[in-house]
């Protein structure tokens, strides 16, 4: 595999840092399981029957350590909620709770 590859099937997802499958990369450039950029709060009501759902996503976190704040976070909202492909979803308009709540771990969030 090379630089020079535009498209393939093959492999799966490919690390741009290396040009190898994303299961074996050794540059670490781009295959980390962790999300890039900010992390984001914000309310979406879109697609839900106008019920208001709050999502948090971009945390830098793996798969427990997600559903371990996703459930820390539904308790201290006293809501319900998900934690799906990355994203925490928590029932309702809680975006001050959660922002409180993830400042209070050493993340930095923006609505």
């Amino acid at each position: 595999m090379g630089k020079n590859l535009v498209y393939s099937s093959e492999g799966g997802r490919m690390c741009p840092g290396c040009g190898r499958p994303a299961e074996d990369c050794r540059c670490q450039a781009g295959s980390s399981g962790k999300a890039k950029g900010p992390v984001r709060v914000r309310l979406e009501t879109k697609g839900r029957r106008g019920k208001a759902v709050t999502v948090v996503t971009g945390l830098p976190l793996d798969g427990m350590e997600l559903a371990d704040l996703g459930k820390a976070l539904k308790q201290k909202c006293g809501a319900g909620g998900t934690v799906k492909d990355g994203v925490i979803e928590i029932q309702g308009d809680h975006r001050a709770t959660v922002m409180a709540a993830l400042k209070d771990l050493g993340h930095s969030p923006k609505n």
